[in-house]
C-alpha cells in the first residue's frame, strides 16, 4: 500500500515545492514595489490585498503541504539514516533558513498592512534573493547528494 504512495506523495510534495517557492519569490518583488507607493494610497492599499492574499491563499498551504509530504517522505525512506549520507540533515537546515525567510517575509507584511513598514525598497530586494540562493542549494542537495 504505502509503496503506492511514494510515487504520489513525492510529486505533491515537487507541486508543493514550486507552488511555495513562486509565492516566496513573489512576495519580495511585491515588497518593492509597496516600497515605492505613498501610505494610504489606492495603490498601497492594493498591494496590501495582493500581498496578504498570496501569503495566505498560496504560500502558507503550500508551506504546510511542502513540510507535511516531505516528513512522510523522509520517514517513508530512511533518508535521516546516516548510511544515506549526510545530504538530507544540509537540505533540512536550508528548508529550516527557507522557513525562517518565510517567517520574516509573513511579518514584513504585517508591517505593510498595518502602514508600520520602515524598512527601505534594498532590504527588500536583496530579501528576494535569499529563496533563490537556499533553493538552489536544496536542489543541489537533493539531486547532485555532494555529502
Amino acid at each position: 500500500m504505502s509503496g503506492d504512495l511514494y510515487p504520489w506523495m513525492k510529486s505533491l510534495h515537487i507541486i508543493a515545492v514550486i507552488a511555495w517557492m513562486c509565492g516566496m519569490l513573489y512576495l519580495p518583488r511585491l515588497f518593492v514595489y509597496h516600497t515605492q507607493v505613498k501610505v494610504g494610497s489606492e495603490a498601497s492599499e492594493l498591494f496590501k490585498i495582493m500581498e496578504r492574499r498570496l501569503l495566505r491563499l498560496i504560500i502558507n498551504p503550500a508551506m504546510i503541504v511542502t513540510w507535511g509530504a516531505g516528513l512522510w517522505l523522509l520517514f517513508y525512506t530512511h533518508a535521516l539514516d546516516p548510511a544515506n549520507g549526510k545530504w538530507m540533515h544540509y537540505k533540512l537546515v536550508l528548508v529550516i533558513l527557507m522557513q525562517l525567510a518565510h517567517a520574516a517575509m509573513a511579518r514584513a507584511r504585517r508591517n505593510f498592512a498595518n502602514d508600520r513598514n520602515t524598512k527601505p525598497e534594498k532590504f527588500y530586494r536583496i530579501l528576494n534573493e535569499v529563496p533563490t540562493a537556499l533553493l538552489i542549494g536544496i536542489v543541489i542537495l537533493v539531486v547532485v547528494r555532494p555529502i
